[in-house]
């Protein structure tokens, strides 16, 4: 079966760490579609992110709950799905990665590390139980469509990945470059998350000037910076006559 995202060896989920809840829901809604509700089945009541089709991509914490640590900055923390939280992670530190949370069970949902991989990039790797997360159809749109690491030693962070899953990042780009200098204030090695769309036109015109124009593969494609300095990426999902 052809991996795709939410898959083994593949990311599968996100979760934006918030100061600024109503700023991010206004933004993602504007822009994307997306948004942000209380889940009611969730005992918790946690805060869950979906497509204007109903799609399930995402959650949001709020950094102001007494869990965070008041130093954590605003950030999207991604999940990549593994058959085996611990020994990955012990893989993970004997290649250089650098542990921030040892595994532990969240719940019954699965167990997760987070990790500083060696370009300087946060991960989380997560070991499903009752939850695998993203499972919308490949090419949804609003959807998640790819993943993309900038950092200043790609090949690196493509072996370190390659090591840790025992496989390759099928749905994941590795490009050698300064983070998001164009956008937001660059530096630090991050994942970032490109959303298809069906217009990248009309979410650039949305996002009133927080955007750098990109290409992917030929289509036009935009770099997205949010409240906070949070930031995406975002790819028009078909080739349209006319495209830049």
């Amino acid at each position: 079966m052809t991996a795709r995202l939410g898959s083994p060896g593949e990311f599968c989920w996100m979760d934006v760490k918030t100061r600024d809840l109503p700023g991010i829901a206004a933004f993602f809604a504007a822009t994307l579609g997306w948004h942000l509700t209380v889940d009611e089945e969730d005992p918790r009541r946690s805060t869950k992110i979906t497509t204007g089709d109903g799609h399930r991509v995402g959650g949001a914490s709020d950094l102001a709950h007494p869990l965070y640590s008041p130093k954590t900055p605003a950030h999207i923390a991604f999940y990549l799905a593994v058959d085996d939280v611990d020994r990955r992670t012990a893989t993970a530190v004997a290649n250089g990665a650098r542990l921030v949370v040892p595994p532990f069970d969240a719940g019954d949902q699965g167990r997760v590390a987070t990790l500083v991989d060696p370009v300087g990039a946060a991960v989380s790797l997560w070991q499903p139980h009752r939850f695998s997360g993203w499972a919308f159809s490949p090419g949804a749109p609003g959807a998640p469509h790819r993943m993309v690491l900038t950092c200043r030693q790609p090949d690196r962070a493509r072996e370190f990945y390659r090591e840790v899953t025992g496989t390759d990042l099928v749905h994941a780009d590795f490009l050698a470059g300064v983070p998001h200098a164009d956008l937001v204030e660059g530096g630090a090695a991050r994942w970032d998350v490109v959303v298809g769309v069906d217009d990248v036109e009309t979410v650039a015109a949305r996002a009133h000037g927080r955007v750098a124009w990109s290409a992917d593969g030929g289509r036009p494609a935009l770099r997205l910076a949010g409240p906070e300095g949070l930031t995406l990426r975002v790819v028009q999902l078909h080739h349209r006559l006319g495209d830049r």
